[in-house]
């Protein structure tokens, strides 16, 4: 009997492939799109189905709104209003994701779940431990946005994305015919379509941060800011006046109400603070070790010693840094093209 699989479908090219790809491998599809907001955008249902029903795939849509405004929306809003920069993407994928699929897998019989992110699951038989692997093109790899799966989470995922380039993908979809083929890829959050943080959380939760100083590293006032949450650390772009010369982001206070401006170069820091570690090809880390670290997702990867403080705490020291580490994003680190884990980011000197 062919192994049964529930794939998470968006409605975008990827998922479209990932479910042809795993009906020529013999699998039972079953598609699944994730309803994540109340007043979702119904294209997303219908470009999913019209893919499904060409497929021959039995589809459904699943409710996961009320877990995804609780865990994503009001996470993201939070992190913003207190001075840091979430990435919800890694959040949705294990509370709400992936978490779902699992769920939905479990209490229907099915053996796997799959989506049509770039990245690959193995089992390690020495280590007896499921291991997250990089895609085998660095330009689509996900992997940076996937470090916080739990193990029963890999146990049951397929990525048949793994080993095409996006290029093949989109032939593929064109080869077959499928409306999708040509589709633009999704690069905002997924949530705010427009891009505009500012005015989705002013909607959420009824205000905004006021206006405050940007103060220079000796703590003096050089002018005036917009709110917090108009600003990341390393920002050049957008800061609404000029100085003289490139200033860049290096510190966002939200006690005080400031931001801490620098110029190129001071926006790096070597030393990286952070927190609820979640590691993958490893149980724990136990000495210090050198890793390859990446902490964000679009970075390329440095060498770095990360070595743990205390059971939920860790510091990576790189031996050069060039990415600005904001506190709210992750620190990934790689043992060759192996996830070995990552951290949030809390704090950077």
């Amino acid at each position: 009997m062919n192994k049964k699989v529930v794939l998470g479908m968006s409605g975008g090219v990827d998922s479209s492939v990932a479910a042809y790809l795993l009906k020529k491998q013999g699998y039972d599809v079953f598609g699944i799109t994730l309803k994540t907001l109340k007043n979702e955008d119904e294209s997303i249902f219908n470009d999913a189905k019209k893919v499904a029903d060409m497929l021959s795939i039995p589809y459904k849509i699943v409710d996961v709104s009320e877990s995804f405004s609780k865990n994503v929306i009001d996470y993201f809003t939070s992190e913003y209003l207190n001075g840091r920069t979430p990435n919800p993407c890694v959040v949705c994928n294990r509370l709400v994701k992936f978490e779902a699929m699992y769920d939905y897998a479990v209490k229907n019989d099915i053996d796997f779940i799959a989506t049509g992110h770039y990245a690959k699951i193995e089992y390690d038989e020495t280590k007896k431990r499921y291991i997250l692997l990089k895609s085998e093109y660095d330009k689509k790899d996900q992997s940076y946005v996937l470090y916080n799966l739990t193990q029963n989470q890999l146990s049951k995922i397929i990525f048949p994305l793994f080993d095409y380039p996006k290029d093949e993908i989109r032939k593929i979809a064109k080869d077959i015919g499928l409306l999708v083929a040509d589709k633009k890829d999704s690069q905002e959050i997924c949530f705010i379509p427009d891009n505009d943080y500012a005015s989705y959380i002013k909607n959420r939760v009824g205000y905004l941060p006021p206006e405050g100083d940007f103060i220079d590293l000796e703590g003096n006032i050089i002018g005036k800011h917009k709110g917090i949450i108009h600003y990341t650390i390393g920002q050049r772009k957008g800061l609404g006046m000029t100085f003289g010369q490139p200033m860049f982001v290096t510190k966002i206070n939200s006690i005080d109400n400031t931001v801490t401006l620098g110029k190129l170069g001071s926006q790096y820091k070597n030393t990286i603070i952070a927190k609820k570690p979640n590691f993958i090809s490893i149980e724990k880390l136990d000495e210090p070790t050198y890793f390859l670290c990446k902490a964000r997702y679009s970075a390329k990867p440095e060498k770095a010693l990360v070595t743990m403080l205390d059971d939920n705490t860790l510091k990576v020291e790189f031996e050069v840094c060039h990415t600005a580490a904001a506190p709210g994003q992750s620190v990934v680190f790689y043992d060759d093209n192996v996830v070995v884990g990552g951290a949030i980011i809390i704090d950077a000197y």
